[in-house]
C-alpha cells in the first residue's frame, strides 16, 4: 500500500478512483465543470495531461487519426484525423490557468494531478503541492524525466502501454533509487478507444506478482465491464476518461463517462471489493442463522415409544436444520428411545439412549 496524501491505495482498502480530464476539456471553464461533476460522484482525484505542444511536438502536420461518435442512440461512428499538434493545443493551459483549476480542485476536496512531460513541468506539480505525479508510457525510458519526478517525494504513477516487463522494471528501480517507495504501476492499453485484443487484462495479475506496488488500471474502453475485470484480477486504482459530451469531435470523448454515468461508477468500483469477500468461507451470525433454518434435521415418520430400537423406516429429514442433522444419522439408528416422541417431532439427543 501506499499513501496518496489523505487517502492509502493497496490491497485491502477501497478501490481508488481518478476521472481523467485531460483529454477532454478544452479550457479553464470545461476543466473546471468536469473536476464537479468528478467530485459530485465521488472520485477521489481527477488527472489532467500538462504539456507544451510547441515544445512537445516537432512535426505541427503530424496528422493523428481517432473514432468519434456521431450519434448516441444508434452508435454511428466517424474516422476523423486532424493534425496532433492541433489537438494538443486544446488541451494546454497556462501555469496560473492549471493553479486556478487545481485551487478549485482543493476547494471541491478532490485530489488534482498530472501527467508531464518536462523537468519545468515538475517544479510545477511542486508549486502546487500535488500529491501525485504520473509519468506517460511514451516516456517510460525517460530516466531524466522519471527521476526529477522521484526526487520530488511525491506518489509516482507510471503508465505502462507499449512497454516490456523489462522497462516497466527499469523505470522503478530509478525511482526507488532516488529514496522514492510511493509508487503506483498502471496497466494501459493504448488504443483510444481499446480493441478487445489489446486490453490483455491479465498483465494486471502479472504485474501483482512482480511488484510489491499498487497496480492500476487505466481504462480507455466504453462502459465499465473492463474496470470491473481489472478490480476482480487485482487492480487498487481505476483510471477513467471522462467528458461533458460524448459526441464531442475530438479524441477520447468517444469512450468516456458522462455526467449521469459518473456517480454510479464510482459506486460500483466502491461496491466490489465488499462482494469479493474473503477468499476463507466465513460466515456472520445472521448467514449461520439463514443457513440453518435452511438445513435439514431428523423428524419422524410416526411416534416412536419408550423402548423401541429407532429403525430408518421411522424417520424423516425436515427443515429446520436446528436438530440432528442428517450427516449424523449413525448417531441415532439402531439407539433405544428413552422418551416419548410424537409423529412429526424432531429427534433429539435427549430422547435417545446415546
Amino acid at each position: 500500500m501506499i499513501k496518496f496524501g489523505k487517502r492509502t491505495v493497496g490491497d485491502g482498502y477501497p478501490i481508488f478512483v481518478t476521472f481523467e480530464v485531460g483529454p477532454t476539456h478544452d479550457g479553464v471553464i470545461t476543466a473546471k465543470q468536469l473536476v464537479d461533476h468528478a467530485a459530485d460522484a465521488g472520485a477521489d482525484a481527477v488527472k489532467f495531461q500538462i504539456l507544451d505542444p510547441d515544445r512537445l511536438i516537432a512535426d505541427k502536420k503530424q496528422l493523428f487519426t481517432y473514432q468519434v461518435l456521431v450519434d448516441s442512440e444508434t452508435g454511428k461512428q466517424e474516422t476523423v484525423s486532424e493534425p496532433l499538434y492541433d489537438i494538443m493545443c486544446r488541451r494546454a493551459l497556462s501555469e496560473s490557468e492549471w493553479l486556478e483549476v487545481k485551487k478549485h480542485a482543493d476547494s471541491r476536496g478532490i485530489a488534482f494531478f498530472a501527467t508531464i512531460g518536462f523537468p519545468e513541468e515538475v517544479d510545477m506539480m511542486e508549486r502546487f503541492s500535488c500529491d501525485s505525479i504520473k509519468i506517460a508510457s511514451a516516456d517510460i525510458t525517460h530516466f531524466p524525466l522519471i527521476r526529477a519526478a522521484a526526487r520530488t517525494g511525491m506518489c509516482v504513477q507510471i503508465d505502462t502501454g507499449n512497454s516490456t516487463l523489462g522497462e516497466v522494471e527499469a523505470a522503478v528501480e530509478v525511482i526507488r533509487k532516488e529514496g522514492n517507495e510511493n509508487i503506483i504501476i498502471h496497466h494501459c492499453p493504448t488504443d483510444y478507444p481499446a480493441k478487445l485484443t489489446g486490453i490483455n487484462l491479465n498483465i494486471v495479475r502479472t504485474l501483482k506478482e512482480m511488484f510489491e506496488f499498487p497496480i492500476a488500471f487505466s481504462d480507455h474502453s466504453p462502459g465499465a465491464d473492463m474496470d470491473i475485470a481489472a478490480v476482480a484480477l487485482g487492480a487498487n486504482l481505476v483510471e477513467k476518461t471522462i467528458t461533458l459530451d460524448r459526441t464531442t469531435r475530438s479524441v477520447e470523448h468517444i469512450m468516456s463517462l458522462e455526467p449521469p454515468e459518473m456517480a454510479s461508477f464510482v459506486q460500483l468500483m466502491r461496491d466490489l471489493p465488499v462482494a469479493f469477500g474473503n477468499r476463507r468461507r466465513l460466515m456472520g451470525d445472521a448467514e449461520l442463522e439463514k443457513s440453518m433454518s435452511m438445513r435439514r434435521s431428523i423428524f419422524t415418520k410416526r411416534g416412536i415409544a419408550v423402548g423401541e430400537m429407532i429403525t430408518e423406516d421411522m424417520l424423516d429429514y425436515r427443515r429446520p436444520g436446528y436438530g440432528i442433522p442428517p450427516s449424523e444419522l449413525a448417531k441415532v439408528l439402531g439407539k433405544i428411545c428413552t422418551k416419548p416422541i410424537g409423529g412429526g417431532e424432531m429427534v433429539r439427543i435427549v430422547d435417545i439412549d446415546v
